[in-house]
């Protein structure tokens, strides 16, 4: 290496340096590490069989947000000494989870979760977790963020509620107010449907026939036939909501309709955490430098992994710190803001976890809207008025 070149590789780090402390960021002695491992933990459970033949999701679902947040957070954490290591942990479907999770806790305070509600409560409640800070980067179960809420669990992934209300808004402000809905059998279905209800009361819409979907023919040979009969007798509405939270039925709905009349929900307008129709607010650098790692789009599950990541990044930034406790109450501070390219700074709501943000309702090739809708006000911040308000809340951990 020349002399020159040492020059100029030191000016860039100190111009690095003096940037980071422009922004109000501490640096600490050059020679000292700060090692922040981050644990993440996937449980594999088998599908439900369904009817139609769907590609499997990717391999790496979730799991590459996270490795993408990881390198984001090692390009300020190489100027501040702070070291990002990712362990990766698949517990194969029968094995022992909670074995998997005290393991991995052995390892790491810090663990992103995707795995069905009752076990997430499970690792949460372990001895091992108590001191832990674990987040939910896949489950939407409003009771995970009302009466099974826990301390030591934040949530970068959006609520139901906080889906159907982004739904809702953009309903009533093209002022729909006449809904009908056909939902599955499966028990997600029922509450993402029950999600639809709850939302649609609180904004004034009224849903005026439902239906539960029970055919077991191939609807790819059938869907023209059988769907026009099958709502023919909603009569006149405005929107057709569906609750296919399997993806088994609701993509042969749009356009077999008895009316012509648009469709919402988990099929048509559908509210997302992340989709890759999004593209404004610098969103499409991100999809960018995902595509570039991957070599496919971005999911709201890579999303919501990706966005844990990086709010732990940027509060180990901020508090110069990889306590668990330190970065909590930090990450519930008002001092916390992510930019979440979604055009607004994300943070945690204090009373259970969740992480506000934006919700992009999309189509299969564009953004239809961005909720929180204009119009739609709140004393504090507008994206309170997507899922469970301070008032409404059910969870009582975060302030014991």
């Amino acid at each position: 290496m020349t002399t020159e070149t040492v020059h100029i590789t030191a000016r860039l780090r100190q111009l690095a340096c003096g940037a980071l402390l422009c922004c109000g960021i501490a640096l600490p002695a050059m020679a000292e590490t700060l090692a922040v491992p981050i644990g993440w933990l996937r449980v594999q459970v088998p599908p439900p069989p369904i009817l139609s033949n769907l590609p499997p999701p990717p391999e790496d679902l979730g799991l590459a947000g996270a490795r993408l947040g990881r390198d984001d957070n090692a390009t300020t954490g190489s100027f501040m000494g702070h070291d990002y290591r990712l362990t990766e942990t698949q517990v194969p479907e029968g094995d022992d989870v909670l074995a998997a999770a005290r393991q991995a806790l052995a390892t790491t305070p810090f663990l992103l979760v995707d795995a069905p509600a009752g076990l997430l409560v499970q690792i949460a409640d372990l001895p091992e977790a108590q001191g832990a800070l674990i987040f939910n980067v896949a489950r939407g179960e409003d009771a995970l963020r009302g009466a099974d809420c826990r301390a030591n669990i934040l949530h970068s992934a959006p609520s139901d509620s906080m889906l159907t209300d982004a739904l809702m808004q953009f309903i009533a402000w093209r002022r729909w107010s006449d809904l009908v809905l056909i939902q599955g059998s499966h028990p997600g279905d029922a509450a993402f449907s029950a999600a639809l209800e709850s939302s649609a009361t609180k904004f004034g819409q009224k849903i005026t026939a439902r239906k539960t979907w029970a055919f077991d023919a191939d609807m790819r040979r059938n869907a023209s036939a059988e769907v026009p009969l099958f709502t023919q007798d909603f009569g006149d509405y405005d929107l057709l909501l569906l609750s296919d939270t399997l993806d088994d039925f609701d993509r042969y709905i749009p356009f077999n309709t008895w009316l012509p009349r648009p469709t919402g929900g988990t099929e048509g307008v559908v509210p997302a955490a992340w989709s890759p129709s999004v593209e404004q607010s610098g969103a499409a650098q991100l999809q960018s430098r995902f595509t570039d790692l991957t070599g496919r789009q971005m999911q709201s599950a890579d999303y919501a992994a990706w966005a844990a990541v990086r709010a732990l990044g940027e509060a180990v930034t901020r508090a110069n710190s990889a306590d668990p406790a330190t970065l909590r109450a930090f990450l519930l501070s008002d001092q916390f803001q992510l930019a979440g390219f979604k055009g607004r700074p994300q943070n945690f709501r204090d009373w259970d976890g969740q992480m506000r943000q934006p919700i992009p309702l999309v189509s299969d090739r564009a953004v239809v809207a961005l909720a929180p809708i204009e119009g739609f006000m709140h004393q504090q911040t507008e994206l309170d008025t997507l899922g469970t308000d301070r008032p409404e809340t059910a969870c009582t951990a975060f302030t014991d």
